[in-house]
């Protein structure tokens, strides 16, 4: 019998990542004499991978960043952010208790992120959960990125998997997209970073929190969490 696949987003799916986020993109802002952005807004601003944010972040405080500020900034970004980020950075509850499950019933899992891979790499090693995702898509892995389905199809193929019994699991409407893009069922958690209201994004499941988890699965795959 076909094993599950579960494609995992991390920023704001996985782990709570805004402060370090915030902070990271307020650092790069200030250098470049643009105001602070508060937590909360960068929430809304994130999704999209770094560059996206940052582009993002200078239209919320003023001018719109050229295209070489972008470039300088991008780089900026990744370096500082290296060195930042899991000071603050935390699994979301239930979490690790769901990986554990999801690994005892022998399930595929990965993470599909427009995060650079590098670095999504060195959060999950951060956050004890790496050993969890074999397959680690990042936004600088492929030529294209979420929403594009290739990205999640790369992830399900290096796993070995098959797209008939595979489910994605984000926060935002790049990865419901995705997953829509894809032909592949969704779960959408409510806590996460969106830009657009959880119920609007269309997903086939959404959950409050992860203990929710096991029943959105019963639903969307049940001939594998019945």
């Amino acid at each position: 019998m076909s094993r599950p696949v579960l494609l995992f987003d991390l920023d704001g799916t996985l782990a709570d990542t805004a402060a370090d986020l915030c902070e990271t993109l307020n650092v790069i802002l200030e250098m470049h004499g643009r105001a602070r952005v508060s937590n909360e807004r960068v929430r809304h601003l994130v999704g999209g991978g770094a560059r996206l944010l940052l582009e993002r972040g200078y239209s919320e405080t003023g001018e719109p960043a050229s295209a070489e500020m972008l470039d300088l900034s991008f780089d900026e970004f990744l370096d500082y952010y290296g060195r930042h980020i899991a000071d603050h950075t935390k699994l979301w509850p239930g979490v690790r208790d769901q990986l554990d499950m999801l690994a005892e019933r022998g399930a595929l899992m990965a993470v599909c992120t427009n995060k650079v891979e590098g670095l999504s790499r060195k959060l999950l090693e951060m956050l004890g959960i790496d050993h969890y995702f074999p397959v680690v898509i990042g936004g600088d892995t492929l030529p294209v990125k979420k929403p594009n389905p290739e990205h999640l199809f790369e992830a399900i193929r290096l796993l070995g998997g098959e797209r008939d019994h595979a489910v994605m699991v984000g926060d935002s409407e790049t990865d419901i997209d995705a997953a829509k893009n894809a032909g592949l069922p969704s779960i959408c958690v409510s806590f996460g970073y969106t830009r657009i209201p959880v119920p609007e994004l269309g997903a086939d499941a959404v959950i409050d929190h992860f203990d929710a988890f096991p029943a959105a699965l019963s639903r969307l795959l049940p001939h594998h969490f019945s």
